[in-house]
């Protein structure tokens, strides 16, 4: 089959892998209007499709046999040990299980040092151990009194084991199978049944299960990602974090090459934003992603979604930065790792922080840049919690007036260090290696580092305690204000006035 994409791949530079991918994701939108076409009455039908179409992703188009034959024992073993095992230690058995098998085919990769231009199976099992681990916390959770879980937990938890046939229809599912987004099981299952368009009434009749309108927002999905691509190919090869290393580079100003950094993150993050958005308008296509109606009546498809483009380029502060990317790998890790070290009783902090991010790192391999990335991460998820604390209610205005000029300095401020952060941490997330990632880092003057390492020490030496005097010394200039200023539509107390008058009259 690699004859078909080769004359594709030589006139656009590409690898063969890469047309591969790019083309079974364009395939999977008119397949996705066959899916949602199979009557709910037919489930097994809707199964047996999605194990079908995946199949032939892996095997005719990409040949991998031996990979696809690994995602199956990783099913499998964590149907077996979801079904048998009872307790608390269940999800963590199958956490274990798929991670390590996952690890292991990571190594495998570095050993052999196989280019990240050949698509081979790790990616797809990123996206299923996703899914396997948080399938066996939804059974878990299943399985525990409901007074005991939070709202997630209730939503997604697993009460009716299902059978083989639909675990690895779940399993395969074809628009999220090689790259993702991935989904849990109760959202599989509500859209396999179409409950998931019966949860919301329309304000206009409806012509079947299904609400019209999907192939509106997909296409416009597609249209999104084709845009996106074409900047990657035309872009990327003069503005990448490789860029840093060469002698041109080092040649110019530091404030040039902090700039140029900026450029470069951008069009590195190109590839996701097309390959994810494609995703999404496939996943769309099945009817995955509906989420309600607006006030026109239109449908509305934004569950599917796995990025916020314009929260990324622009966001607000580094939390909503994260938020929005990669957005169904943040729940994953948010509900699977993050919410499950944590001791029963207490919030979450620095150390339940510190290891999900250290697991995102492990997930995506061995290299030592991403653990870089992640570390960071880490530490600036720590900072910008610290800052909203200790700075936003310095800046705030009173409920109902206008943002201070404070209040937006803050936002603006907020913004760009997101930015810059962001950009020198993703750099050792695509150089990968330890001495590239150093220099990288070097070339733009440690900034990020300097800037986390500030923040750390600021609120780690009395920081946080002079911030909290200052917000109570803030508040009570506030309060003063407020009543010694009587607002406009406020009637200012006349028991004084008349006092005063009664007062002039005993004195004539």
């Amino acid at each position: 089959m690699d004859a078909l994409f080769l004359p594709i791949a030589n006139a656009l530079g590409a690898s063969v892998d890469q047309i591969k991918l790019i083309s079974c994701l364009l395939i999977a939108y008119p397949l996705g209007s066959v899916f949602v076409r199979i009557p709910s009455s037919q489930s097994s039908l809707k199964h047996a499709f999605n194990i079908l179409v995946s199949s032939f992703f892996f095997i005719p188009v990409f040949q991998l046999y031996s990979g696809f034959l690994q995602l199956l024992g990783s099913i499998l073993g964590t149907y077996l040990i979801a079904a048998n095992v009872r307790g608390p230690n269940m999800p963590w058995i199958v956490f274990t299980f798929v991670m390590g098998h996952l690890t292991i085919n990571h190594v495998i990769r570095a050993v052999y040092e196989i280019p990240y231009e050949t698509i081979e199976i790790t990616g797809a099992q990123m996206v299923l151990t996703m899914k396997l681990t948080t399938f066996a916390w939804n059974v878990y959770d299943g399985r525990r009194a409901q007074e005991d879980l939070d709202k997630w937990q209730l939503q997604k938890r697993v009460t009716k084991f299902p059978g083989l046939l639909e675990f690895l229809g779940f399993s395969f599912y074809f628009p999220g199978v090689l790259v993702g987004p991935y989904l849990d099981y109760a959202s599989y299952t509500s859209l396999i049944d179409e409950t998931l368009f019966k949860s919301v009434e329309s304000k206009k009749p409806m012509r079947r299960a299904v609400p019209d309108g999907r192939k509106r927002v997909a296409y416009r999905k597609l249209l999104t990602g084709l845009v996106f691509l074409g900047l990657f190919v035309v872009m990327n090869p003069s503005y990448n974090f490789s860029t840093v290393l060469t002698p041109w580079f080092a040649q110019q100003s530091l404030l040039y090459r902090i700039i140029l950094l900026q450029f470069c993150g951008f069009f590195e993050r190109s590839k996701y934003y097309a390959i994810w958005t494609m995703t999404e308008g496939a996943s769309i296509l099945t009817g995955l992603g509906f989420s309600g109606f607006g006030p026109s009546g239109e449908s509305l498809w934004e569950g599917a979604a796995n990025v916020n483009i314009r929260e990324i380029e622009w966001p607000s502060n580094f939390k909503v930065l994260l938020d929005s990317w990669n957005i169904n790998t943040n729940i994953w890790l948010r509900e699977c790792i993050y919410k499950r070290v944590t001791p029963e009783g207490k919030k979450p902090g620095f150390r339940s922080t510190l290891i999900t991010f250290v697991t995102s790192a492990f997930w995506h391999g061995i290299a030592v840049g991403y653990y870089f990335t992640f570390v960071l991460g880490g530490f600036v998820t720590y900072l910008g919690r610290k800052s909203r604390v200790g700075f936003r209610p310095l800046v705030m205005s009173a409920p109902g007036e206008s943002p201070s000029w404070a209040k937006q300095s803050y936002d603006l401020l907020g913004t760009i260090v997101s930015i810059l952060l962001l950009n020198y941490m993703a750099a050792p997330f695509l150089l990968l290696t330890f001495a590239n990632s150093m220099e990288a880092w070097s070339r733009v003057g440690w900034y990020g580092c300097w800037i986390v390492a500030s923040g750390v020490v600021f609120f780690n030496v009395g920081g946080s305690p002079y911030l909290q005097s200052l917000q109570k010394k803030h508040a009570r200039a506030v309060n003063a204000g407020r009543s010694q200023t009587p607002l406009p539509h406020v009637v200012a107390p006349v028991e004084p006035v008349v006092e005063e008058l009664k007062a002039r009259n005993r004195m004539n």
